[in-house]
C-alpha cells in the first residue's frame, strides 16, 4: 500500500506539472498517428512533425502505402533515419491493413500488434490517442523514471507495463504515460537529471543522481512548462537548497 500511495502522490504532482500533457506527434487520423509513431523509432518528435504533413497528404490512405513506390516513399521520410527500414515498415503495415482490416485500422491490441512495425508499445499509443482506449507506453522515458521512482525493479517492457498498471486505476494509464514522458523529456533526463530543480524531489528515491543545487539544476530543465515547473519545485514542502 505505501508503493501505491507514492505512486500517485507522484501522479498527482505531475498532473499540478503538466495538467494537457498529450501525444506530441501531430496527426489527423488514426492511420496518420500509427505512422508517425512508426518514423519516431530513434527520432525526435520534432523531426517526424516537419515530415508527416506532406507524408500524409501523399498517402492519405492504407491502399497509397501498400502501393506506394519505394524511392518516392523513402525520400518523403529520409530525414527521419533507418529510412529503408521504416519504408518497408509503412508499406508492409498499409498492405496489412488493406488485406486484413479492409483498409481500416483496428482499434484492438491483439489486432494492432500483429501490423508490420507494430509493437505494444506503439498500439498502446495509437489505442490511447485515436480509439479512447487506456493504455500504458513504456518507451526509454517511461521505464528509466518508473525505475529511478523504485516503482519497478523489471527491465521487460511489457513486465514494466504490467507492473506499473496494477498501481494506477485503468483511466490514468494513457494521461499517466503521457505525463512521465513529458516528465522525462523535460526534468528527468537520462544523464544528468534535473533533480535540484525537480518537484518530485520530496518522493523521489533517487533524488541527487544529478545536481541538487536548484541555480544548476534549473538550468537543465526544458520546455514550453519551464518557468511552472520551476516555481512548483521551489514551492513549499520540496527539497530545495
Amino acid at each position: 500500500m505505501a508503493l501505491i500511495r507514492r505512486a500517485r502522490r507522484i501522479y498527482r504532482r505531475l498532473g499540478d506539472a503538466f495538467p494537457d500533457a498529450h501525444c506530441e506527434l501531430n496527426y489527423n487520423t488514426p492511420l496518420d498517428l500509427i505512422v508517425a509513431v512508426i518514423l519516431s523509432a530513434q527520432c525526435t518528435d520534432e523531426r517526424v512533425n516537419k515530415v508527416t504533413p506532406a507524408l500524409f497528404a501523399r498517402y492519405p490512405t492504407a491502399a497509397d502505402y501498400a502501393g506506394a513506390d519505394r524511392e518516392e516513399l523513402e525520400s518523403y521520410i529520409r530525414s527521419t533515419g533507418f529510412y529503408r527500414n521504416k519504408a518497408t515498415s509503412l508499406m508492409g503495415l498499409g498492405a496489412a491493413i488493406v488485406e486484413k482490416f479492409d483498409g481500416e485500422l483496428p482499434g484492438r491490441l491483439a489486432d494492432l500488434v500483429t501490423l508490420p512495425g507494430v509493437g505494444r508499445k506503439t498500439a498502446n499509443v495509437v489505442l490511447g490517442e485515436a480509439f479512447g482506449v487506456p493504455g500504458i507506453t513504456v518507451d526509454t522515458h517511461f521505464a528509466r523514471l518508473v525505475r529511478r521512482w523504485w516503482l519497478t525493479d523489471l527491465d521487460d517492457p511489457v513486465k514494466i507495463e504490467h507492473a506499473i498498471g496494477e498501481l494506477f486505476p485503468r483511466k490514468d494509464w494513457t494521461l499517466l504515460s503521457h505525463r512521465v514522458i513529458f516528465h522525462g523529456r523535460r526534468v528527468c533526463h537520462a544523464r544528468t537529471p534535473a533533480c535540484g530543480a525537480c518537484l518530485l524531489a520530496r518522493d523521489c528515491p533517487s533524488y541527487g543522481t544529478g545536481p541538487t543545487d536548484f541555480d544548476t539544476a534549473a538550468r537543465l530543465v526544458k520546455g514550453p512548462e519551464r518557468d511552472r515547473l520551476l516555481e512548483l519545485a521551489a514551492g513549499p514542502g520540496e527539497v530545495t537548497p
